[in-house]
């Protein structure tokens, strides 16, 4: 009997702390402060994209005294380039969309958490990405397309 009262307390003791983060507050505070400062990084870099890609004409993007294209490959060239900037401004987007997702989830308490499995995110791999919501064997799994990120709520209630 006295080996069931132990194993009690340590079980829900290992369960609530898959809720709570598992960084000290200063810990959690130089994460936020990083995040914070590449957002104002990649806003900056957008910013730039955005003006540079969108520049009204061919004369205004090249510094072309002409408005004509000396070659066909040059009209080429610059649509691709318009469209690689439009790329790169997508995907620097989606990342303000995750930063802003870490930076909520730091002001919920539930920073440092995979989203999918409940386990405490390495700090290592937090380190090397701020924003990372889920655990690096989750994130394989994702990217093997093993399951995908909509699957996470199914799979907070499979292993409940």
């Amino acid at each position: 009997m006295a080996q069931k009262r132990k194993k009690t307390p340590r079980e829900k003791t290992s369960s609530t702390r898959k809720k709570k983060a598992h960084f000290t507050t200063a810990y959690i505070e130089s994460f936020k402060q990083l995040l914070l400062e590449k957002r104002r990084e990649i806003v900056g870099d957008v910013n730039e994209m955005e003006s540079e890609a969108l520049k009204k004409s061919r004369r205004d993007a090249t510094g072309d005294l002409s408005s004509m294209p000396i070659h066909m490959a040059d009209l080429g060239t610059d649509n691709f380039e318009q469209e690689f900037a439009l790329d790169l401004m997508d995907s620097e987007r989606k990342l303000l969309r995750e930063i802003d997702h870490s930076l909520q989830r730091i002001e919920d308490g539930t920073y440092g958490i995979c989203e999918a499995t409940g386990k405490p995110i390495a700090k290592a791999r937090l380190e090397a990405q701020p924003w990372a919501r889920y655990c690096v064997e989750y994130a394989r799994k994702v990217e093997q397309g093993l399951v995908t990120e909509q699957e996470e709520t199914t799979s907070e209630d499979d292993s409940s």
